[in-house]
This record gives structure tokens, sequence and C-alpha cells, in this order.
């Protein structure tokens, strides 16, 4: 560092602009070293040294000292800065000009430099008070623009960066903006707009309200139309940056901007329009009253074209259209209109935007806008000025974009049977569409070209196969587009991505008849120089394929004149290395289609690239599409000779099987199942062997998906390689028995094991039989019981193996039998272990649900017997097993189970679990004969008083149900008016097993009887409000079909349950203690998750802000509760930042109390641990916060982040809160969904 001061001082001596330019260049350098310091002396020089720069004469040397500024901001003392700050100040004033220039670039890098304002840094507070002081007089004085641009710049800098510093100086700042709006320079209103727009976000309720009375009572004058239309801008801008807080002042806004729209002043209108946009986007809720006034005005207007007539014939067309015929003028015409002063296409664009701005944010009005907004955006296709048009095209996808059905709304499509009547309405419509744009598939506008083609796309995304009947009107634009020499590549990607979709969303007999014609520009674009034109053109290709010659069923259509075009364009690209990464994947599928549906057309040529194929499983950046191209192949109904190539390229596929690639693992082992299926006979023991030897170390409870697909191909290698079978015993086998008894294997991998056991068992291999299975599942549970250890089995490994069992006894009978006989001896043995006799009930379950256990005389009584036992665990087991048994013997099982119920008060909740068992597993025809015997038994059992026991007889009842809806769910219904709490409980919690995510008959009666359910959400019975909610929660989780058209008459009752009530609040005297009981918690907490699943399924069915007042309560209540609402503010940030945004200031308060609050000395260390737990969750919330834009600009929220930074032990929580979410971030965006 002393070196580049002494340079700066040789140069200054020595004048020399090279030795000033180096020496500036050089302490530059030095100063963005992290790792320099400087000290007092130091600071001096280069801050009078840089000060004293930025007046050289050399517009270089100037630049590069007010590039020092920024990096030095950070290494010098406060007062330094200020030092610098106020000189920057001062020049700003100087009379010359580049002076200025320099000086104000330089406050600017100071600004951008500044510490934020949520770290509470005094530097940054200080410094802003001295340049706002400065700026302020400098905007006030109006002799000088330019002085005052500079100002003003700088100025709307600072408030976006730094507002909520500048608090105390937001009065003056507005004193300062406001008379600058009438300047008559239009440039300085343009900035104190930018001003005033950065100002609203971070300033108080009072100097908010101050100047939107003061734009709304200049807009009433109405001086002049200058100034109206700059203080329409300024609503617009003010909107834009702060809408939560315009939405209160709306009512006066609108009739004045209605108003405006009428005056003969199309930048007026223009201005109009584009605040309507903004208010649409930024305060929904306070638009919607509006909302047909907005549409009515941006129908009329987007129509406004009052010099051109569309009605003319095309020569008037054209001369209308014509801007370039001055020639022609006459010279005493001077005054006639002009194109170049038309200003009639910006009020069409505006209202156009606006209108988009209404349908992106309204999809609860989609039905009106098919009927009213949808023809006119139709009808305006023709427009004239490109620009508008393009704003048409978007305005009508954003229609499309609502259009496409969401998860939850399918539902109710699927239940009902019915289309969606706005889907309806679009089919209606298409061919409108089609006939206002085919022409302009041709037009020489490239633009209004690729606006055509994303539209169609768009529609044969939201509609598949909707433009089958329209395609003869459609290809010869779309090969006008590829073959046309003047189509920009972009033109070009987009008609090839239009066709890709026509290509997959339509049947292929509606392109046969343009195969003909689509096919040589498709082979054009595979030759095109462009890398991305290429890739399009090879994914059209491999969709072409599948529609010359789909193999899913018989075609008539010849595909033998397009085998050899399709082929040698393919293959040149095949063949290529020195081609873009994206080119070479995508020409080996194209290939792969090409062989999978073509191959047995191709001739000798199939080989020679089968070779190629080879060579690009060897290389490491394509072997993964290539592999997934192998897959194809080998699966095709073709059964394309692989053998030339399997002798070698199994083994590189066994090799794979090592490599440390998920993807590439899963594909290989998919690739090989197929392979050794399907060419089996092809394969020599050593090859098959190099597989195997590979497998054992992919099956473990680390990845059970890989687990899965690797004994999915031991099954198939079980099955049609005998010869491996003693490979996989004695290396493979003994993994899947630690996967079995592994407490994670569940799903898929579950299934891939029972189907490997019986593929196994059905060998009759040495050492692989029945006995030797059954020894080797079930040995570590005897083992452990001859040793006289205890199991530590998981629970999930006891049914693992009950499941291989029950797998390997219905694929060898004869044997099962003995095994049962065996397995009662177990239970019926006194010395038996208790987690033997678990194992064996399970294992007597799963077999008896398959076959039929009747010749066991003593099965019976020795499951009853154990409903005695003293383990919870063996008397779960037997009421399982029971439950089990009798569904694989009703006749004989079912009576008894029945008579038991009715007689054994003692055993009743254990045998109601095997009833339910029984419900669950069994065939509605194999129970419809026992229907009215066990419904009449369940009733009987509605009104026990044990909860525990209602619960499993409502799920007995709700499952029952589903035998015979029709006549079961009256019934049901009419038990909702009995005198008794608990059976209207009972019966509502039936209701709740009644609604699956699964489609089922009795959904459509449940849509026309729910509401019944659920006005018992107003029951008197605190008790059954609860379970209502719990069964209104399951319905808007499982099926929100079913409770969507409720929501009006059924949130005011679910609202009403998240408020606290005092008199279920009780004291209980605890010895000399006493214990505050809440009696409505429960009720209260399940109303709050009832919330949270409706941000999943019904957000657009809410009203958000009275959704707000309840979550805002939810952060002053109980722990659980408290925990809840701020996961729901988290997802609320998300998904509605806006009403999230107008609520900021009374959400912020709650998280403050807790984030604050201490627990008193000498509580438990539960206390301590739940309260810390809150803050950590507080804080979350607090960080989703954060993540909307406007937030940061909240001083509410600007002074809560700098309390929390101010208190060490709270700022170490946060900053562990920041990073985990941004690491989560990352892990999510980096992880391997293959």
């Amino acid at each position: 560092m002393s070196k580049c001061l002494s340079k700066l001082n040789s140069a200054a001596v020595t004048c020399s602009l090279i030795c000033r330019f180096m020496a500036t260049n050089d302490l530059m350098a030095e100063l963005q070293k992290d790792s320099i310091k400087l000290d007092e002396d130091s600071e001096n020089k280069v801050v009078t040294m840089l000060l004293k720069l930025l007046e050289d004469k050399n517009g270089e040397v100037q630049n590069l000292a007010v590039k020092c500024l920024g990096p030095l901001v950070g290494k010098v003392k406060e007062y330094q800065v200020e030092t610098i700050v106020d000189t920057l100040c001062t020049n700003m004033l100087s009379d010359k000009e580049q002076l200025r220039d320099s000086s104000s670039m330089g406050l600017k890098t100071v600004i951008a430099e500044l510490p934020p304002a949520s770290t509470g840094s005094s530097l940054t507070a200080n410094v802003c008070k001295k340049i706002t002081a400065q700026l302020t007089g400098a905007i006030s004085k109006q002799e000088d623009v330019s002085v005052q641009l500079e100002a003003l710049d700088i100025l709307s800098d600072m408030l976006s960066r730094l507002g909520s510093t500048l608090i105390s100086f937001h009065s003056p700042i507005l004193s300062c903006l406001l008379p600058q709006l009438t300047s008559p320079r239009l440039a300085v209103r343009k900035r104190a707009i930018i001003a005033l727009s950065h100002l609203v976000p971070s300033c108080s309720a009072a100097i908010f309200t101050e100047l939107m009375k003061h734009l709304l009572t200049e807009l009433s004058r109405n001086k002049s139309t200058s100034t109206t239309r700059t203080y329409i801008q300024c609503l617009a801008a003010i909107s834009r940056q702060a809408g939560h807080r315009v939405g209160e002042h709306l009512e006066k806004i609108i009739p004045v901007l209605v108003k405006f729209c009428n005056v003969e002043d199309d930048e007026l209108r223009e201005y109009c329009f584009q605040a309507f946009e903004s208010f649409v986007r930024r305060c929904p809720k306070e638009m919607s009253p509006h909302i047909p006034t907005v549409i009515g005005l941006c129908l009329k207007y987007i129509t406004y074209d009052p010099n051109y007539n569309y009605n003319n014939d095309e020569e008037d067309d054209d001369n209308a259209m014509d801007t370039e015929s001055g020639d022609e003028e006459d010279e005493e015409t001077g005054d006639e209109y002009s194109d170049d002063d038309d200003m009639s296409w910006k009020v069409r664009r505006s209202s156009v935007k606006c209108l988009e701005a209404v349908v992106s944010t309204r999809h609860d009005m989609l039905q009106d806008f098919y009927k009213t907004v949808s023809p006119a955006l139709i009808a305006r296709f023709k427009e004239r000025e490109e620009n508008v048009k393009a704003d048409i095209f978007l305005a009508y996808m954003a229609l499309l974009k609502q259009t496409r059905p969401m998860q939850g709304w399918l539902q109710s499509s699927d239940i009902m049977g019915k289309e969606d009547s706005s889907l309806t309405m679009l089919k209606s419509q298409v061919p409108n569409v089609v006939k206002a744009l085919h022409k302009q598939l041709k037009e020489k506008s490239i633009k209004s070209r690729q606006g055509c083609l994303c539209l169609l796309t768009e529609l044969a995304n939201v509609l598949p196969g909707a433009l089958a009947d329209h395609i003869p009107a459609l290809i010869p634009g779309i090969v006008y587009s590829l073959t046309d020499k003047s189509s920009s590549s972009n033109m070009k990607i987009d008609s090839l991505s239009f066709l890709t979709v026509i290509l997959c969303n339509h049947p292929p007999e509606a392109l046969h008849p343009h195969i003909k014609v689509i096919l040589p520009p498709v082979v054009a674009c595979i030759g095109d120089p462009f890398y991305k034109i290429t890739s399009e053109a090879l994914l059209v290709t491999q969709q072409l394929v599948k529609v010359i010659r789909p193999l899913e069923k018989p075609s008539s259509f010849d595909s033998k004149p397009y085998v050899k075009d399709l082929f040698s364009s393919t293959l040149k690209r095949l063949k290529a290395a020195d081609i873009d990464q994206e080119v070479k994947e995508r020409a080996i599928s194209c290939m792969g289609q090409i062989i999978c549906n073509l191959g047995d057309q191709l001739g000798g040529d199939l080989q020679p690239t089968l070779k190629i194929f080879l060579e690009r499983l060897k290389n490491e950046i394509t072997r993964l599409t290539t592999v997934k191209t192998l897959t194809l192949i080998a699966g095709s109904s073709l059964k394309i000779d692989l053998r030339p190539v399997l002798a070698e390229g199994v083994p590189i596929l066994a090799s794979f099987l090592r490599k440390n690639h998920r993807a590439l693992k899963l594909m290989t082992l998919i690739a090989l199942d197929i392979i050794i299926k399907n060419y089996s006979d092809c394969l020599k023991p050593a090859i098959i062997e190099s597989v195997l030897s590979e497998l054992p170390s992919l099956i473990g409870e680390n990845d059970m998906h890989i687990s899965q697909v690797a004994i999915m191909l031991l099954s198939c290698l079980t099955k049609v390689c005998p010869s491996s079978l003693s490979k996989i015993s004695g290396s493979a086998l003994p993994e899947v028995f630690n996967l079995v008894h592994s407490p994670l294997l569940q799903g898929g991998a579950m299934n891939a094991i029972l189907d490997f056991f019986q593929a196994l068992v059905v060998t009759k291999a040495a050492n692989m039989g029945f006995n030797e299975l059954l020894k080797h599942l079930t040995g570590p549970f005897y083992g452990s019981q001859k040793s006289g250890g205890s199991t530590i089995m998981h629970r999930q490994a006891y049914y693992s193996v009950a499941k291989c069992v029950a797998a390997l006894s219905s694929t060898c009978p004869k044997e099962a039998i003995n095994m049962v006989n065996h397995f009662i001896q177990d239970v019926k043995n006194t010395k038996s272990s208790d987690s033997v006799r678990i194992l064996a009930f399970l294992c007597l379950a799963e077999v008896g649900r398959t076959m039929n256990l009747c010749g066991q005389k003593e099965l019976k009584t020795v499951i009853l017997e154990a409903f005695s036992s003293p383990n919870e665990e063996v008397k779960s087991a037997a009421s399982y097993a029971l439950g089990n048994i009798c569904v694989g013997n009703l006749n004989e099982y079912l009576p008894f189970m029945l008579n038991e119920i009715g007689s054994q008060p003692k055993r009743q909740y254990l045998l109601l679990h095997s009833l339910k068992e029984v419900i669950s597993s069994s065939s509605a025809e194999a129970l419809r004969p026992y229907v009215e015997d066990i419904w009449t038994l369940l009733f009987k059992h509605c009104e026990c008083s044990e909860e525990g026991t209602r619960s499993v007889v409502a799920e007995c009842l709700g499952k029952l149900t589903l035998v015979n809806p029709a006549q079961l769910l009256p019934r049901l219904k009419k038990q909702l008016i009995s005198g008794s709490p608990y059976t209207r409980s009972t019966v509502v919690t039936a209701i709740k097993f009644t609604i699956t995510d699964q489609l089922l008959p009795i959904d459509a009666l449940l849509k026309g009887c729910i509401g019944d359910f659920l006005k018992t959400l107003q029951d008197p019975d605190l008790n059954v409000r609860r379970v209502a909610l719990v069964m209104f929660n399951s319905a808007a989780h499982n099926k929100p079909s079913l409770i969507r058209d409720h929501l009006d008459s059924v949130l005011p009752h679910l609202y009403n349950e998240t408020k606290i009530r005092k008199d279920l609040i009780r004291e209980v005297e605890m010895g000399p203690f006493r214990h505050t009981v809440d009696d409505g918690l429960d009720v209260r907490k399940a109303a709050f998750e009832c919330m949270y699943t409706l941000l999943d399924s019904c957000l657009d069915r809410l009203d958000i802000f009275e959704y707000l007042n309840h979550v805002e309560d939810g952060l002053k209540d109980h722990y659980d509760i408290r925990m809840l609402t701020f996961i729901m503010l988290a997802r609320l940030s998300a998904m509605c930042p806006n009403a999230v945004m107008q609520r900021l200031d009374r959400l912020v308060e709650p998280l403050r109390a807790t984030c604050t609050t201490k627990v008193k000395a000498g509580s438990v260390k539960q206390e301590f641990e739940k309260q810390d737990e809150l803050k950590r969750s507080a804080m979350r919330a607090v960080a989703a916060l954060l993540t909307i834009a406007e937030a940061q600009k909240s001083s509410v929220m600007s002074d809560f982040t700098s309390q929390i930074r101010a208190n060490s032990e709270m700022a170490s929580i946060f900053e562990s809160i920041q990073k985990d979410t941004i690491s989560s971030t990352v892990a999510t965006e980096t992880m391997d969904t293959s």
C-alpha cells in the first residue's frame, strides 16, 4: 500500500497521465484485496488522494478513482466515509459538468457499498443522513436541471436500498419530491415518480396517506392533461412497488381513472390502463368489485383503432398499412393523419396487457372469460400493429394456461364423469382460433408467426387432440416457416417444437396424409449447421417414426418410402463426433426409435448401426443415453437381432453397475432385465456371471429403488437362466435375506422380493427349496430364542417375513400344511418367546388370507387364548391373524367372530380389530351376505364409552359402507339425527374412512350428501365437532372436489373453531399446584390443520385476508397451534406474497413476541426446549417472509430483523436457519430425481 501511495504522490508531481492512470489502477487492485488493512495516516492519504483524483482532467482516471471508492468504504473508519460523502455532495453542485458527473457516480458507488439497513450499521445511518440533507436541497434548487436529475437518481438508489434507515427524513423527502411532479421537464417528473415509488414501501402509514391524498386531490383538480398523466403514472408506480398499501384507497382511485379513460387523450388512456394492470396484480382483493368495469374498458379499447378500417379489401388494407408512401403525399394535406402520429396502438397494447393481468389472476372467472374475453381476443388476432398483436397472443396464452387443469380439479371431473366446462367452451372455440391464425402462419412477419406457433403449442398442450381436424390448415404454415430462407433460427425452432407437440398429442391417422409434406423440411433441418435446430429436428423425427409406424396397434400406412430419408439423415448425425452434446444424445435416441419401429426394414444397415451404439456405450458422455436407447430396442415387438453386440455389450453394461452414478445404474439394471428376458438364449454363462457378480452390492437398504430393480433382475435370471442359480444362492441370496429383515422394506421392493422367492422356490434347486428358504427367513427369530438372547428385530421385519412365508406357501401349498402346524405348535408352546409367537401369528395371518385353514381345528382356540396374553403385541398379532384367516374362510370364521364380539365384552376391542381386517381385505361380493349382521352388530357398539372402541367401529362402518354405498350411505346419514353424541361422532368418523385418494363408486353419492355431514361442524357436542373437522380435513386432502362447493357455508364454522373459548378453559388442582386445562385445544388444532390442508387443495376458493386473520390469531395461541401457524405463514409467503405484505405489520408483532419471550427461571427442561423450538419456528417464518422482496423494505420488518441481529442468541439461531434454508435449496436443486 505504501508503494501505491508513493506512486500516486510522484504521479501527481510529474503530472504524467499514464503515471496517474497506472498508479490509480494499482491502488484499486490493492484495495480489492481482503487482507489489506490501513492505519490512520494511510487512510488520510488514500482518501485525500482519491478525492483529488476525482477532479482529474482525464475521464479514465476519474472513472478509476470512482471504482476505488467501493472497496475503500469497507476499509476506512466511519468519519473518513463521511468526509468522502461531504466532498462528493459539494462537488455534485459544482459548475463543472465532468466533476458533477464523477461525483454523482461516486455517491452511487458509496451507497451501493454501504451495509444493508437490516445490519443496523451506524455508518449506513450517518452517511444516509448526510447525503439526504444535501440531496433534498439540490432537488429543491430548480435552476440546474442536470443537478436535479442526478440528485433524484441518487435519492432513488438510497430509498431503494436503505429506505428504512431514512425514516426520520421521509417527511422532508416527500415535501421535496411532490413539487417535482409538476416540473416543466418530463425527465424530472419521471425520476421523481421513481423516487416516490421507492419511498412508499418503507414510509409510515401517515406519510403514505399524505401522498395518496395529494395525488387524489391533484387528480380531482385536473389542472392540465400533462400533470394528470404524471399523477396517474405515479399511482401505477406506487402500486407496483407497494401494492399492498394502495388497496384501501382504490375505492376513490378507480372512479377517477374510469372517468379519465373517456377523455380523448391516448397517452392518458394508456397510463390509466397501466395503473389498472398494476392494481389488478398487486391488489387482487380490493379490485374484485371493479373487475367487471376494468374488463369492460379493456374490451372497448382493445379494438380502439380510429384511423384504420379492418373491413376494407386487401388492396385498401395494403394502402392503409403503407407507412412508406411519403412520395405521393399531397403538399396541401400536411395536416392529414400519418401513422407516425398514431398513438392509438399504445392504448390497445396497454388494454391488452391489463386484460392479461385480469386473466392471469382471476381463475375463478374462467368461464366468464370464455364467454366474453376469449371471443374478443380471437377477433383481435387480425391486429395490424406487430407489438400489439404479440401482446394479444400472450393474453390468450395466459387464458390457456389458466384453463390447464390442476390435480385437485382433475379429480372433480373424473368423479362426476363430466368434462370441465371451461375446457368444453375452449374446444368449441378452437375452429375460430385456427381460422384466425392459419393464414398468419405464412405472413412475412417472423414475430407474428412465432406468436401464432407459441399460442397453438399451448393450445395443443391444454387440449390434446383438439387440432386433429385442423391439421390440413396448419401444415402449410409450418412447412413455410421451415423452408423460408428469411426464417430466423428461433422461428425454425418454434415451428419444430409445435410440430413435436402435434405429433405427440394427436392420433397417427390424422397425420398420415401429411407425412409426405412434413418429412423433407424436417430432414433438411437435421442437416442444419445450427445445433439447436438440429437437436429439435431430431426430436421431431423421433416422434415422426412413432407416427409413421405405431407399434401399439396395427396400421395400414406404408412406411417404406420414408425409411431411407429418416435413416440416412439421422445416421449422419449419429456418426459425427465433433458435434454438440445435445445433438449427440438426440441422434442416439432418434436412431434407437428408428431401429425399434423400423428395424426390420433396415436390412444390411442394421448391424453397422448397432456397432456405433457399442462405441457410444464406451463413451462416458453418451453412455447413459445409449443405455436408454438399447433398452428401447431390446423391448421392441419387432424382435431386433442384437446378437452381434450382446457378447461385448452386456459386460460393458455390467461394469456400469459399479459406477457411482445412480441414474446410470438404474437404467442399466432395466436394460439388462429386458435383454435377459428377450435374448437369454444368446448369452453365454460367463456373460450372465459378469452381471450376477455385480448384483449383491446393489441390494441393501441404502437405496430401496435400486434394490427393487436389482431383485427384479434376479427374478428374471432365476426364470430364464437356470445355470445362474448356484451363483444366486451363494452371493445374492444372503443380501436379499438381510433386506427382508430391514425395518425400511415396503412397497415396490417388498413386491419384488415376493416375486423373487416365488420364482426361486419353483426351481426346486439345491439349498433353495421351500424348507431351506423358510429356515433362512425365520431363523433369526428362532435363533435368539435358542441362544437365550432377546430378538432385536424391528416390528416391520415380522410383517415382511410373514409376507414372504405366505408367498412361498401360495407357490408350494403341500409344504405349507406342515408349516402351519409348526406355527400353531409354536404358539401353543409355553416355552416359545413372545417374538416367536408374534411371528407365528403374523405368518398364519398372511397364509390364512389366501389359504383355507378350516382343517386346523384348534386354531380358533389358540387365537382366543392368545387374547389373554400379558404381551400387547402378541394380542395384536393374534387379532390380526384371526381377521386375515377369516378372509380366507368367511363361511366358517365370520359367524364365529360376530358371535364372539357379541358375547365377549372383554375381548371386544381385539375382535373388532379382527373384523376391521375382514372388511378391509375381503371382496365386496364375498361380504355382501353378511352386511346386515355386521351393520347391526356395529351400531350396538356405537355407544361404547371408550373412544378407542368407537374409532374401530367407525372404521368398520366406513369400510363396510364401501361394499354397498347406495344402500348403506343413506342409512349412515339417518344416524346424524341420533340423540347420542357418541353415535353422531362415530358416524362422522365413519365417513372419513369412505374418503380415499382413489376413485370409488361412492364418490358421486358422497358429493350429493357431504353437505349434511359437514353440518355437524355446528353440532353442540365438542367431540362431534372435532371429528367433523378431522373428516373435513380428510376430504380436503384426499378429494377436495367433494368439499370445494361447500366452502362458502363451511368456512365460517371452521374459522369459528379456531377461536379460544374461555368457557372451555378450567383449572385443575394437582396437590399444591393448579393446572390449567383447555378442553377446546384439540378442536382448535383440528381446525388449524384443516386450514393448512386447504392451502394445498382449495387456495383459489379462500378469502385469503379472512384466512390471514385467523392465522394471526393462531400465532398467539397454544404451543402446538403456533408451531403449525408458523409453517402456514411460511407457505403463504410463497403462495400469496401480496396478501401477506398487506398484513405484514400485524403478523410481525406475534413473531416478535415469540422470539423475545423468556422462560421463567426454575422451569423444567421441557419448557426451555419448547420455547427454543418455538423461537426457531418463528424465525423460519421470518426467513420466509424476507423472501418477499417488499418485506425487506418494510420499516416494521427492518426494526425486527435489527432487533434479532442485536441479540447474540437470536442472531446465531437466525443465521443457522438461513444457512439451513440455503443448503436445503441447493440440495433440492442438485438432487438426482431420475
